[in-house]
């Protein structure tokens, strides 16, 4: 589908400058940031698990309401510019971490490709490999190594 090209490149701008539409924007759609995480009271290391919150669509890697999600799930993290480069547990293919680390987009992001699909297609989102926290029983039975 050929590389978007809005007048403006806003993914390629400091996150600072990024409007609250284009921070939304940024997001590409993986689902990886909505998958339960168990945290060791000892160490404070994150575990990643396979575990997708209720809310998440397991086939379009969406929240099925997004705009409302805090009253669904209340400890719902709310990324900000100002948090973003405090959460460690962030995919390493997360945009808004490529971004806040200074480093581009990969071909696969809908805003370089123009096709909010690629990221399934290039094995980057929660799709095909997760499963309902209402259907996974305890959380750690379901361990991963790291969330790709």
């Amino acid at each position: 589908m050929g590389e978007v090209t809005p007048a403006r490149r806003f993914w390629e701008a400091p996150l600072a400058s990024l409007d609250a539409g284009e921070w939304e924007a940024l997001c590409d759609g993986c689902g990886k940031c909505c998958l339960h995480k168990l945290e060791d009271e000892d160490t404070g290391r994150i575990y990643p698990t396979n575990v997708a919150c209720r809310l998440l669509d397991l086939t379009t890697a969406r929240c099925g309401d997004y705009r409302h999600r805090r009253r669904h799930v209340p400890d719902c993290l709310t990324l900000t510019k100002a948090k973003v480069a405090e959460i460690e547990w962030l995919p390493q293919s997360c945009a808004y971490r490529l971004r806040a680390e200074g480093r581009p987009l990969p071909d696969w992001h809908y805003l370089v490709c123009g096709d909010r699909d690629a990221v399934h297609r290039a094995g980057e989102s929660i799709v095909g490999w997760t499963v309902g926290e209402d259907f996974a029983g305890p959380l750690e039975n379901h361990l991963v190594e790291r969330v790709v």
